[in-house]
């Protein structure tokens, strides 16, 4: 694709033209081409108002799942630091495979490393939640058991917390609609590990369960990403649990 002209390139044929108009018409000849020129520069310098205003359409699509993966990739370690490294490469992800291909198909390309910044911001915006939290999860363990479970609740599940010895791999097990569903919880400070994923997948079989759930209030691994994905395995942050539903 042939990059755009300059201004000053738009602008010479035009100038030029309406110079050799006003020797044969006379001055509203070049007043006319004045007019194309100003119309022509006001075109040029909306351009990148427009290039912001496309970024912001083309994200909003997505505003749901970035808002779910900054939460998800966002976590505070043991010091009390927010540490948002794999929010920042996921961040990085979606603008480069998803947000610049399509401003690049629709003619932004040559705005693209210029106005990187500007995408930086409008994903940033789009990924933090409408409202904060009003409820913050419990650091003891089992309390965090008990707080999924009551999330679930309010998602019309009949859930439960199971005893800390027999429970084989389910910390919560829960139903709705004649289906169950086992859940593993883990309240860390680093992203959960495949280890997680492999006790909920024996706690389904366990407990012959239609689905199985690792919830966390941190993010995942990409080895526990890569085995969920392969045995059938939701990830959830607990803000997901007030609405999960049967489907």
């Amino acid at each position: 694709m042939a990059a755009p002209r300059s201004i000053a390139d738009l602008a010479f044929w035009p100038v030029v033209a309406g110079g050799l108009a006003s020797l044969w018409v006379g001055p509203g000849a070049l007043a006319a081409s004045g007019i194309v020129l100003a119309g022509i520069i006001l075109h040029r310098l909306g351009r990148g108002r427009r290039f912001r205003r496309r970024a912001r359409a083309l994200v909003e699509r997505h505003r749901e799942t970035l808002t779910l993966r900054r939460r998800q990739e966002t976590y505070l370690d043991a010091y009390d630091n927010l540490i948002l490294d794999g929010w920042e490469r996921e961040r990085a992800y979606y603008i480069a495979r998803t947000l610049v291909p399509r401003l690049e198909e629709e003619g932004y390309g040559d705005l693209v490393a210029k106005r990187h910044a500007d995408l930086l911001a409008i994903v940033e915006a789009a990924s933090l939640p409408d409202e904060a939290p009003e409820e913050v999860p419990p650091d003891d363990g089992i309390a965090y058991e008990r707080f999924c479970a009551a999330l679930l609740e309010r998602a019309g599940w009949d859930a439960r917390p199971t005893r800390a010895s027999g429970d084989q791999g389910a910390d919560v097990i829960a139903e709705q609609d004649g289906l169950r569903l086992v859940l593993q919880c883990k309240r860390y400070a680093k992203p959960v590990g495949n280890a997680a994923v492999q006790e909920v997948v024996a706690a389904r079989s366990y407990w012959q369960a239609d689905w199985a759930a690792v919830v966390s209030n941190a993010g995942f691994t990409p080895a526990a990403r890569k085995l969920a994905g392969a045995t059938d395995v939701l990830l959830l942050h607990h803000d997901d649990l007030p609405t999960l539903r049967v489907r």
